[in-house]
């Protein structure tokens, strides 16, 4: 459990080290230079971890995957951004955040019908022909556009803009609601074939096939986000209902004497409702960022908490279910979502005063 804890996350370790980072190198070398360099690193790391030998291997494959995705996904926005128009920038930004779900749904789905009959290795392989593919895709269909081109670079160093974004307070909430977020749903999402093998006796295919139903259901959270902010719905309500509901459901998950359909049921709203969080957190950074030029670094930030939760929800999940049985699990669900409740509410409190602010600097 432990090392299937590490092997989930590794992939977090280099958007957890230094997202921000990462975001703001994107500014200067170029969005879409980037976005190739991760596509191709993540092909790499995809093509030799299927030919790995070791657990040690795969986990230093997964660091590199990481270094390849953080590179896609924090570079990524700014591009769609800019080539859509300003009306449809909120679509354009809820459809991204059904990046990760859809993906991970469609790949839990693959798996379910490659593993079958033959070996984890073929998964891997498989992945690396995706990649291989997006790589095609973007020279083929990016690379030639010309707003896509380099813009010119900030004159201020990397690190005086880190600071900047990193001591605002706006930001620095959201990456922490993203990263509470991120370490609870992993936590179910992660594990849940697992659970659905050891305890509910499915067989492995049944389980991945279970698994990427309930992860594809987060799609629907995802973009039903940017329509309830669309309708009034205060980013707060959002935010805080879906975390203190959830936070009952994902109870249900693991505790002993829940009927094995009604935990699978939980699960899928869990994962559908939990989804509402993303979207409200990404069209949230235009309003916190310290500057409009620096919104790309605040979602470096993002990102960053988001991976970090990522990254330290399944390794303290294993280790929970491993020391005390899968009700165990329950106590980090409940302890991060409370979290986000909390970010969700500070921001709430920065985005009235931030709006009291203009109204007073505003001419009469």
């Amino acid at each position: 459990m432990s090392q299937a804890g590490w092997l989930l996350s590794g992939v977090n370790l280099i958007t957890a080290l230094g997202g921000m980072a990462i975001a703001l190198t994107a500014d200067r070398v170029g969005h879409l230079r980037l976005i190739l360099l991760g596509t191709g690193l993540c092909f790499a790391a995809s093509l030799l971890g299927a030919f790995a030998v070791s657990v040690d291997a795969l986990l230093v494959g997964r660091v590199v995957e990481g270094l390849g995705f953080v590179s896609v996904t924090v570079a990524v926005p700014s591009l769609l951004l800019r080539i859509a128009g300003t009306t449809d920038q909120r679509l354009a930004m809820a459809v991204w955040t059904t990046y990760m779900p859809a993906g991970a749904g469609t790949m839990m789905l693959l798996a379910a019908i490659i593993l079958p009959g033959t070996s984890w290795r073929a998964v891997w392989l498989v992945a690396a022909g995706a990649s291989a593919l997006m790589i095609v895709a973007l020279l083929v269909g990016a690379l030639p556009r010309r707003e896509l081109n380099r813009q010119p670079p900030s004159q201020r160093s990397v690190f005086a803009e880190m600071t900047e974004v990193a001591g605002s307070g706006g930001p620095l909430a959201i990456a922490l609601c993203f990263g509470a977020y991120s370490c609870c749903w992993f936590a179910v999402v992660g594990f849940l074939p697992t659970l659905q093998v050891e305890r509910l006796g499915f067989s492995t295919s049944t389980a991945a096939i279970v698994t990427a139903l309930v992860v594809m259901a987060n799609v629907g959270g995802n973009l039903s986000a940017g329509w309830l902010l669309h309708r009034g719905v205060p980013r707060v309500v959002v935010i805080v209902g879906a975390a203190f509901a959830m936070s009952f459901c994902a109870a249900g998950i693991f505790v002993d004497g829940v009927p094995d359909l009604l935990r699978l049921i939980l699960a899928g709203v869990y994962s559908a409702v939990i989804g509402v969080v993303p979207g409200a957190l990404f069209t949230a950074i235009p309003l916190h960022a310290p500057h409009p030029h620096l919104g790309g670094a605040a979602t470096g930030l993002l990102m960053q908490g988001s991976n970090i939760g990522g990254l330290i929800g399944p390794p303290i999940t294993g280790a929970l279910v491993a020391s005390g049985g899968w009700p165990s699990a329950a106590w980090i669900t409940s302890i991060a979502l409370a979290i986000a409740a909390g970010a969700g509410l500070f921001l709430h409190w920065r985005e009235k005063r931030t709006m009291r602010t203009r109204m007073r600097e505003t001419p009469s």
